[in-house]
């Protein structure tokens, strides 16, 4: 397994839409071991491969407090969303430090493969149905900061690219 490097925004490869995975094989199965151990040890919940550089549509996901339940969606399909939303305090691993709200739907089903190919459809609700939201949003290459205004945005965008020249 290998830690992988997590994009930061405004990385432009970050708005990439991912494509479907085709083939369940060593390789995915490789990915998705190092995404789990890339998200554990940035301490996040969710970590979508668009992140990481890779432009398929695998997900990883642990919101439980042993953080040792990761879930594993590939290809994954919202089947359905509740009109019922809340606005709730998000953060990414690709915007390190920022948090704002952002309105959600309060619980989902999702219908998706795990890394061995088989099926599986999961009702999610709270924290858990957030973090598939906003992971899947990777997959379309939607960062959460485009959900803020268009002030905070710029201001979200103007803090990293400075913080790049600095570093550079």
């Amino acid at each position: 397994m290998a830690l992988l490097n997590i994009l930061c925004y405004p990385d432009p490869r970050l708005h990439t839409v991912a494509k479907p995975v085709a083939q369940f094989d060593d390789k995915l199965r490789a990915l998705v071991a190092d995404m789990r151990e890339t998200m554990y040890e940035a301490q996040g919940i969710g970590l979508a491969a668009t992140q990481v550089n890779v432009h398929q549509r695998v997900v990883v996901i642990d919101t439980s407090e042993e953080r040792n339940q990761a879930t594993v969606l590939i290809n994954p399909e919202i089947t359905w969303a509740s009109d019922e939303r809340m606005k709730g305090e998000e953060g990414c691993l690709s915007v390190p430090g920022i948090y704002d709200g952002v309105e959600r739907a309060v619980a989902v089903k999702v219908k998706a493969f795990d890394e061995h190919g088989q099926v599986r459809e999961m009702e999610a609700e709270g924290i858990l149905a957030v973090c598939i939201q906003h992971e899947m949003d990777h997959l379309l290459g939607k960062v959460f900061v485009e959900y803020l205004s268009p002030l905070k945005r710029n201001r979200i965008k103007t803090k990293f690219l400075k913080a790049q020249r600095e570093d550079a």
